[in-house]
């Protein structure tokens, strides 16, 4: 029976340990707390997936490793390299294919649609971090260390989905109450759907074709900020949103520590941003989950 890693419990680490234990594959979860869906296919493991030792004792034997782990927003830069080392780590020590969950902050600012071809051109400090952990990834995967790939997803939406709009946006539409958002409300945005990341983890994990290069989750809408909160309100019966657009400063000023790192990042929401996924669409044959039923979905989940 094929066996996997799945490091992080969080909404995709949960959504990417389901789907293979309902494939019928075997899947050790490891967090540092041991926590995660029960599943009779899923085997819940405490430990910390920077300690390399660790984790390669964990990986013996798995086909791949799948990386859903990520430290607090606000402390990435100190937390995300260790972590990163000690995933790869494993991966060269263990033979198990490692795919890597991760965004478009490498691309920095791009107009017009991203392709997985673009090269890395980092604004910020969190872009230069993610392209960083990517090409380290893939120096050992062309000096024949290790095989590996990346999934790169958008804004997180889905039951649960931990992502500005997810936090910010989704709560106060549903109560019916009036929210800021640092962006540009009416610019088309592309959208991630939980179980479409989920889906490409586990496609890229099985295909041969995907070691060696970057992929890009199929998005569920690429509706604006504003269209989005609009139709999930009409989904939830709830009244018409009272969105407003507000300065990305403001979220600095607001105390929080992790919303003050997103002013950084704030060109991602400014202009759109469209994500091309013809590839993994054609190559590892994901297609995106129809947005209506992912509103269905967040609101089912927010009432129960």
């Amino acid at each position: 029976m094929s066996f996997h890693v799945v490091t992080g419990a969080g909404p995709t680490g949960t959504a990417t340990a389901l789907l293979l234990a309902g494939s019928g594959e075997r899947v050790r979860l490891v967090t540092r707390r041991g926590t995660g869906p029960e599943h009779p296919g899923i085997e819940r493991i405490a430990a910390d997936a920077a300690d390399a030792d660790a984790l390669t004792a964990l990986a013996e034997g798995a086909l791949s490793l799948v990386n859903c782990a990520a430290p607090p927003y606000h402390r990435w830069l100190t937390e995300f390299p260790p972590l990163a080392a000690g995933l790869l780590t494993a991966a060269e020590r263990t033979g198990a294919g490692y795919v890597m969950l991760g965004n478009l902050y490498g691309y920095g600012p791009v107009d017009g649609p991203l392709t997985e071809d673009l090269p890395a051109a980092p604004t910020s400090r969190k872009g230069t971090l993610r392209a960083a952990l990517w090409a380290d990834a893939l120096a050992a995967h062309r000096a024949g260390r290790a095989r590996v790939t990346e999934v790169r997803a958008s804004d997180f939406l889905g039951r649960g989905a931990t992502s500005l709009f997810g936090f910010t946006v989704v709560p106060a539409v549903l109560a019916g109450e009036p929210v800021g958002y640092p962006a540009d409300l009416d610019a088309p945005h592309s959208w991630s759907h939980l179980g479409d990341v989920a889906a490409t983890l586990v496609a890229a994990a099985r295909n041969e074709a995907s070691w060696g290069r970057a992929w890009h989750v199929p998005s569920t809408s690429e509706d604006s900020a504003r269209e989005v909160a609009r139709r999930l309100a009409a989904a939830a019966g709830a009244p018409e949103p009272a969105l407003t657009a507000v300065a990305p400063a403001d979220l600095v000023r607001s105390g929080d520590e992790v919303l003050a790192e997103v002013e950084e990042m704030a060109y991602l929401y400014d202009r759109p941003l469209r994500l091309d996924s013809t590839r993994t669409e054609e190559v590892l044959g994901v297609t995106a989950t129809p947005f209506e039923e992912v509103l269905v979905e967040i609101v089912r989940g927010a009432r129960s």
